[in-house]
């Protein structure tokens, strides 16, 4: 027997798979759970042919989970993009419909035309600083809202209120000089600006632990990013870990494509 595809749609708890051989005949199909029972069970069943490959869509996004154990379990796992998929699935009904095992089945037979689809890669240092990095934009937006909440509390404490940005220490010194707080409300106001002006301290030390650690990775990574004008660690750790291996671009066209930075041909004069 040749090689097999086998075309997956994942899910968060389940996946269907279709096996094809190299005259696209169906050899074998199923669905399986992704809790460790159902992925062994798929496993085996994939394991069953010898000369075989795995192709899915969502390497990133909704099967990363499942692409990762395959290739930690030494599987060839294909990383198909969607529109590929997509194609021979309105080739094939008619009709661009999706279910499962269409799905499955259009997975398997693009991954089959196109033999050479970018093989997933065991998680690196790129996904270590695309996590830090979204934990860091995290840290940010939760720091903008935890000092909109103490500059709208300090706007009723204090005549005149404070002013829209706002720093740690600032916050604090404005509490302390403002007016004794009379009235249930307002102590009620004085002791949530000060549970949140606590908070924002310990948010400031998360973000500058997340900046150090950012700018150790970028620099472990080898990276000229922040060599450019504008960019610093966050900036240039967002786009290493979004990117990720540049090497999985063939030429600079083909990146400026996926990046949509290429100029329309109709513009060019």
């Amino acid at each position: 027997m040749g090689r097999v595809v086998i075309g997956m749609d994942p899910h968060k708890r389940s996946a269907t798979i279709e096996v094809i051989d190299e005259r696209e005949l169906v050899l074998a199909q199923g669905r399986y759970g992704t809790d460790t029972d159902g992925y062994q069970a798929m496993l085996a069943a994939g394991r069953q042919f010898p000369d075989r490959v795995w192709a899915m869509e969502g390497c990133n996004g909704i099967g990363r989970h499942i692409a990762q154990r395959l290739v930690a379990d030494g599987e060839t796992v294909l990383d198909m993009p969607a529109k590929l998929s997509a194609r021979v699935r309105v080739f094939d009904t008619g009709q661009g419909r999706k279910t499962d095992p269409v799905d499955a089945h259009s997975v398997a037979v693009a991954g089959l035309r196109r033999p050479n689809l970018r093989p997933v890669v065991a998680d690196d240092a790129t996904v270590a600083i695309r996590l830090l990095v979204d934990r860091r934009d995290e840290l940010g937006r939760i720091r903008t809202e935890t000092v909109s909440r103490i500059h709208h509390l300090l706007l009723e404490l204090i005549p005149g209120g404070a002013k829209k940005f706002l720093t740690r220490g600032q916050a604090s010194y404005l509490l302390r000089t403002a007016p004794a707080p009379i009235g249930v409300a307002a102590q009620t106001r004085h002791q949530l600006a000060r549970e949140l002006i606590d908070d924002l301290t310990v948010i400031d030390e998360k973000i500058r632990a997340a900046d150090k650690h950012l700018r150790e990775l970028v620099t472990a990574a080898g990276s000229t990013l922040t060599e450019l004008h504008g960019i610093g660690p966050s900036g240039a750790a967002r786009l290493i870990g979004d990117i990720g291996s540049i090497d999985r671009f063939r030429s600079a066209a083909h990146f400026a494509s996926w990046n949509g930075t290429a100029p329309h041909r109709g513009v060019i004069r």
